[in-house]
């Protein structure tokens, strides 16, 4: 076993793909004040769409695009309900977590009567950037990829230096920030937190797509397997930047792609499948833990200011 090549390298790229699109999605609606942990049920949704508009239109790029939109729709209920409605996120999250894994399995066996697992011969998966092979460096890393995999990195980008730099993006930051002065400025604090849960779900549509289009060419019931609440952690161990997403998302993609190097020298499967969720629990408790001794330093602020000496009264 080699993690010192560059295809270690492609397989951390591929695995940390899907967390990247969803948790850029989280990082956005935590940038407007709503916690989405809907990441997991959004990120399914899109991985069923796109394999079925993948296989009714025989075109995967067409099952990409029914994805992002069918899952843009499906956030809605999350947008509407918290923004519009005032109704409690994390419950209308855990709700359309339990319905996408519900629905999912439903319409397998009603659209192409199957349980399980449904890989039809003649599905259309994403096309590989082959024509970069030949290049250095980039050919083995980026070659077997698809174009989703690159497209990761430069929105992480985009979003990040937008929310810093423009006016629109320190606007939709204020609107998470303070709110209510935001809403004194007569910025629509409600359509903003709308329309940006609704963003987020057309990422974690295109989340989706990657996982069944793009790392394999295939459906399985709850087939994301927490990956959702892999880019939840994510957000939270980022504080809701999206610059810093890729630090935490490609260590969790490298202990997925790590687990599965062990499994080809004969570590037992249960033990390397854990091993991405186990380190999103260490580091979550560890960044809690540095978080806690951080607030609890004295700052220079605090310390007693000594008063000056009074020079004694002669009489």
């Amino acid at each position: 076993m080699n993690v010192f090549e560059w295809g270690f390298v492609a397989a951390v790229l591929l695995a940390a793909t899907p967390i990247l699109y969803s948790s850029l999605a989280g990082a956005l609606s935590s940038q407007v004040g709503v916690f989405n942990i809907a990441l997991e049920g959004q990120m399914l949704w899109g991985a069923f769409a796109a394999v079925a508009g993948s296989f009714y239109t025989g075109s995967a790029w067409a099952g990409v695009l029914i994805a992002v939109v069918t899952t843009a729709l499906f956030s809605v209920t999350l947008a509407v309900g918290s923004a519009r409605w005032g109704a409690d996120p994390i419950v209308i999250a855990i709700g359309t977590n339990l319905f996408a894994l519900g629905i999912t399995g439903f319409l397998m066996r009603v659209l192409f009567d199957v349980s399980g697992t449904f890989s039809p011969r003649g599905l259309q998966g994403l096309d590989k950037m082959s024509f970069l092979a030949e290049i250095p460096v980039l050919g083995p890393v980026f070659a077997g990829q698809t174009a989703l995999v690159p497209l990761a990195f430069v929105f992480i980008v985009v979003i990040g230096l937008w929310l810093k730099l423009t006016p629109s993006g320190l606007r939709l930051r204020g609107v998470g920030e303070h709110p209510e002065a935001a809403s004194s400025l007569g910025i629509k604090v409600a359509s903003y937190q709308m329309w940006v849960t609704i963003a987020g779900g057309a990422l974690c549509g295109i989340a989706g797509a990657q996982l069944s289009l793009g790392n394999v060419t295939v459906f399985t019931e709850n087939m994301t397997a927490g990956r959702g609440w892999i880019a939840v952690a994510a957000v939270m161990l980022v504080m809701g930047r999206p610059l810093w997403l890729p630090v935490a998302c490609l260590g969790f993609g490298a202990a997925e792609a790590l687990g599965f190097r062990l499994q080809g020298i004969g570590a037992p499967q249960q033990l390397t499948d854990a091993a991405p969720y186990a380190i999103t629990i260490a580091v979550l408790v560890g960044m809690r833990m540095w978080v806690t001794a951080r607030n609890r330093r004295p700052s220079l602020s605090a310390q007693p200011v000594p008063l000056p000496s009074q020079p004694e009264s002669t009489s």
